[in-house]
């Protein structure tokens, strides 16, 4: 999407803050205080240690600047906010590597901000009062705004919510 019609996109604004609108539907709303931009890290083997070159390996990605989120539960009728730091770097989409060709590599583009936001609602939990249904569902209308077609978006929902299910919420 280019600059132009990131600028068409509405906007709404909760509690004298106003939000970029991202993605929008009858369950929820989901907006940012600006676009996020995400980068992919750069690997240098000529000067970067072994230890730098596994964790850039890792979490390829980071966000280059600071966002502030706006998450709307449009069915428990519960707003959560929270910002996430310039620098903040993740893993991306966790698709095992054999299904790549099936459902993408975790650093395309559609998943990014899906990812993005999800890993952050992984690590910090009460972000969405300790909602692993709601952040689940966020990741999925995240990665239908992102253009993921219907079947790649129910399977990766499912294998992310079973996966929770069956490992834990807090092991993510």
């Amino acid at each position: 999407m280019c600059i132009k019609c990131f600028e068409k996109l509405p906007h709404f604004y909760y509690k004298e803050r106003e939000y970029i609108t991202w993605q929008d539907d009858e369950y929820c709303r989901v907006g940012f205080s600006e676009i996020p931009d995400i980068r992919n890290k750069e690997i240098n083997i000529k000067v970067m240690s072994e230890a730098e070159i596994k964790k850039a390996k890792k979490k390829p990605l980071f966000l280059k600047n600071t966002i502030d989120v706006c998450l709307i539960d449009k069915i428990k009728n519960k707003t959560h906010i929270f910002t996430i730091y310039a620098f903040y770097d993740y893993d991306g989409a966790s698709v095992p590597r054999f299904l790549w060709r099936i459902i993408g590599a975790k650093e395309s583009i559609e998943f990014k901000i899906a990812s993005l936001i999800h890993d952050v609602l992984c690590e910090n939990h009460h972000y969405v009062d300790n909602d692993r249904y709601f952040a689940n569902k966020i990741f999925e209308r995240l990665l239908q705004a992102g253009g993921v077609c219907a079947f790649k978006r129910w399977l990766m929902f499912h294998s992310v919510d079973n996966f929770q299910k069956f490992c834990g919420w807090g092991k993510v």
